[in-house]
């Protein structure tokens, strides 16, 4: 007989993607959430997911086999959480489920830390799949090499996207402590989550119980140059560690057993440049990404992929064909004078390396960033100081303060490097953006949305804004 599955949360990107597999697997599927928008709300319709927005008691009748709790929005005191409670219903977290039930068995590759986990985890898969190894994975955002964010695959081998984020109301562990990984790449390390880490000693807690899943003969890949992750490489470390980039931190890990990665003849922008494993040139990249931050989700890819037995010229040649993930700096509208991008930003530092690669690739064109500091850390204020230096690489900035944020935003605009303005009205800040579309003789303008959740609407209603003045020019 068919099992049945409710998650509880399904618009989330876990949670969603969870759903896919689970339809993979033969189960029965549904869920619910508050909102549920693209790009999930469509991969969930093209698998006939049923899907409900709100909860209502009449959902899990009849009572499912199982009920999949995400870790969004879903504390003590939640409707369907008390529900599930009081009636005695099975239950089990999001997490769990993925490192129990489709994880088993698995040469599981995970990514983690606190920026570059969707680009990179996307970039690894691809190359896996442009090797023929035909893997399964689970990508916290819609890679366009794929048709979906997770899938089962064909082969052992499965990239997953690992977050630290508290597993659910109660499982305060950090999700990747369920995936057991055999390849782990540390992308980086900061503070981030400041609902629920205290420090960065906090999540370095969790990094390190994440470090005593891996096997000894399993691979650690890791930067050279952050402090907060040799910091937790000398806790403890029993596997082999590769690292990534040049030798410049006071405060390496003590043991050097793996082999080095980095560049050498990169273009500005990062678009072109040479990967080079201890000290030999292994082949050049030419690729559609920029940004020194993409240079080292590229490297990190190509050693894990590596681990898994692809030879390097073939992850090079791979990276020539990838394509991209949505909200990573995604073109949505361009025409001769002005090119809109959906980014993802969901930190400061993320902000800052987003604009530097762009400036570097546009040169003396104008770079507008409107920013939602809508995460939970920035929404609290927690790192307002580094706000304002993170978008030095623009000409302007505007800073939406939406209903979430919990403090004041005019210190950012006071205190900001380069000139800015705040907005709290979505359709007056599109009317402005688009009242400030230039001219054919002033230079291009390069107007980065960067948000992780919907903003109000705005990318739409730009783009219809934006279509009469197109059509007007040709």
């Amino acid at each position: 007989m068919q099992q049945s599955l409710y998650f509880l949360g399904i618009g989330g990107t876990l949670m969603g993607s969870l759903a896919l597999l689970a339809k993979e697997m033969g189960y029965k599927v549904s869920g619910s959430d508050n909102a549920i928008y693209p790009p999930m709300s469509d991969q969930l319709a093209a698998a006939e997911i049923e899907v409900f927005e709100g909860f209502s008691p009449d959902q899990l009748d009849p009572i499912p086999d199982k009920i999949i709790v995400g870790n969004a929005n879903l504390p003590r005191g939640n409707a369907a959480v008390e529900y599930v409670l009081d009636k005695g219903l099975p239950y089990t977290s999001g997490a769990e489920w993925l490192g129990t039930t489709v994880l088993q068995n698995r040469w599981v590759l995970a990514v983690a830390g606190t920026h570059g986990k969707t680009t990179t985890a996307s970039l690894l898969a691809w190359i896996l799949e442009y090797a023929g190894l035909k893997p399964g994975f689970l990508i916290g955002g819609a890679p366009a090499n794929f048709d979906v964010s997770a899938r089962l695959g064909e082969t052992p081998f499965f990239v997953v996207e690992a977050d630290e984020y508290d597993t659910s109301y109660f499982d305060r562990r950090s999700k990747f402590v369920h995936y057991k990984p055999r390849t782990l790449i540390l992308n980086n390390l900061e503070f981030d989550h400041a609902d629920i880490f205290s420090d960065i000693g906090a999540i370095q807690d969790q990094f390190h119980l994440l470090m005593r899943t891996v096997p000894s003969e399993g691979l650690v890949v890791a930067p050279v140059s952050s402090e907060h992750i040799n910091e937790v490489l000398n806790r403890g470390c029993w596997t082999p560690v590769s690292r990534i980039g040049q030798k410049v931190s006071k405060n390496e890990f003590d043991l050097d057993n793996g082999d080095t990665w980095t560049v050498a003849n990169a273009e500005a922008d990062g678009s072109i440049f040479d990967v080079v494993l201890n000290e030999k040139t292994q082949g050049r990249v030419s690729w559609s990404l920029i940004g020194e931050h993409n240079i080292n989700n590229a490297l990190n890819a190509i050693t894990a992929a590596r681990h898994a037995g692809i030879a390097t010229d073939i992850c090079i040649r791979a990276l020539g064909e990838f394509k991209g993930v949505k909200r990573r700096l995604e073109v949505i509208f361009e025409n001769e004078n002005t090119v809109i991008y959906d980014d993802f930003a969901h930190h400061p530092t993320a902000i800052r390396t987003t604009l530097q690669g762009l400036r570097k690739q546009v040169g003396n064109d104008e770079i507008l960033a409107v920013i939602e500091p809508r995460t939970h850390t920035m929404s609290l204020g927690t790192l307002s100081n580094d706000l304002c230096t993170c978008c030095a690489a623009a000409d302007q900035v505007i800073w939406f303060r939406g209903e979430n944020i919990k403090w004041d935003l005019g210190e950012i605009i006071n205190r900001c490097v380069v000139p800015a303005q705040m907005a709290d009205n979505v359709p007056n800040l599109v009317k402005d953006i688009v009242e400030g579309t230039p001219k054919k003789s002033e230079r291009k303008r390069h107007v980065v949305i960067m948000s992780n959740g919907s903003f109000g609407g705005i990318y739409q209603l730009l783009l219809e804004a934006l279509a009469p003045i197109s059509e007007a020019e040709q």
